[in-house]
């Protein structure tokens, strides 16, 4: 019997749409798949898309049954812990595949046991971490574009352990979300998607009042979907999301699995935030973006900031809706850019990147002789 390769669903649900989309293509391909899985949120999804396909789902130590909607990100059994439980049951794989970092421990710590890592991308954009040393013990890296594996090339990865696949949420198909949750309407969409970590969030600093001011101005259908973890480090923003989402024109989540899906970035038809990389995949399809920097950072020469080239930024709170209100008009200066800047972050995005990455992970194996 082959021997399966075995994918890790222990984080955030926010990696699912960066990982399942391999996992399937892997199994429609008639590799056997182990999709381990931490929570009883992460088990009840992959259950219903696994169907009719060669994959187990199994649960890892620690599993946690979560009540709760379905998609919700639920709290996560201590992820260390869980790893080094699971190691002894990960050795009857061929390759461990991986979306975060966390579980690269495994090989750094352990390079004798001869277990091949694979580590996909979740998210895309120019702050990601490259120069964690945990990267340097994945056996094969997939990435999504040549600009993207180009970075790593430069700080000495060797060219055939880095591979661009395409953005693989591209080829996501189970999106939670179709079209904008609201009624029908001339209202024009903003997506209002701020940062989790404090020092690259618009939100401490504005946030609150972003929110209030574009719901009280009413010419915009507002969704305020932040980051899965900006909840973690301001719980209050449920409140606020309770009294927000009584209004016909507003669509909060919290909790969601749209929220990470793909969904919202979509449906809708202008995107506000800061420095998260949902912005990338926001301009598969160019539309108008504007960007906040309330701490007024010096940004057109740091390549950290090279998305807010994409639209507007704004210094001053009180431009807020004066910029929402002419960045349609204003588009053209932008859609250029945009479309450059996705394709090079992106890489393609026609929905074909989960099967080249499946076929970079069985490329690997034959290699290897695993």
């Amino acid at each position: 019997m082959t021997r399966p390769v075995a994918f890790l669903f222990l984080g955030e649900t926010l990696l699912i749409p960066h990982l399942w989309p391999i996992a399937e293509a892997l199994a429609n391909e008639g590799v056997p798949v182990d999709a381990w899985v931490a929570t009883s949120v992460h088990e009840a999804l992959l259950t219903r898309w696994s169907a009719g396909l060669p994959v187990r789902i199994r649960r890892a130590p620690g599993f946690r049954r979560v009540d709760g909607p379905a998609g919700r990100n639920p709290p996560l059994p201590s992820k260390i812990p869980v790893l080094l439980r699971l190691l002894p049951r990960l050795l009857s794989a061929r390759a461990v595949v991986c979306a975060e970092q966390t579980s690269l421990w495994l090989p750094r710590l352990f390079p004798w046991l001869r277990l091949p890592f694979v580590k996909t991308s979740h998210g895309v954009g120019s702050m990601s971490a490259r120069d964690d040393p945990r990267r340097r013990a994945a056996a094969l890296t997939l990435v999504p574009s040549e600009r993207e594996r180009a970075t790593y090339l430069a700080r000495g990865f060797a060219p055939e352990r880095i591979v661009a696949t395409g953005y693989v949420k591209a080829g996501f198909r189970q999106r939670s979300v179709t079209r904008p949750p609201f009624a029908a309407d001339d209202r024009p969409t903003i997506l209002y998607a701020p940062h989790w970590q404090r020092h690259r969030s618009s939100w401490w600093s504005w946030g609150e009042a972003v929110v209030r001011r574009i719901v009280a101005d009413g010419r915009w259908n507002l969704i305020f979907a932040p980051h899965q973890r900006l909840l973690e480090g301001a719980p209050d923003i449920r409140m606020l999301m309770a009294e927000l989402d009584r209004h016909p024109h507003v669509h909060c989540d919290a909790d969601g699995f749209a929220m990470v899906d793909g969904s919202y970035t979509a449906a809708a038809d202008l995107y506000l935030g800061d420095t998260s990389s949902q912005v990338i995949e926001f301009l598969i399809r160019p539309r108008p973006c504007v960007f906040l920097n309330p701490a007024n950072i010096a940004w057109a020469d740091d390549p950290a900031y090279a998305q807010w080239a994409c639209g507007p930024v704004v210094d001053r709170l009180d431009d807020l809706l004066p910029t929402l209100a002419a960045a349609p008009a204003g588009h053209g200066a932008y859609a250029a850019i945009q479309a450059r800047f996705a394709a090079e972050s992106l890489g393609d995005a026609s929905g074909d990147a989960p099967a080249r990455a499946a076929a970079a992970i069985r490329a690997f194996l034959a290699g290897s002789g695993r």
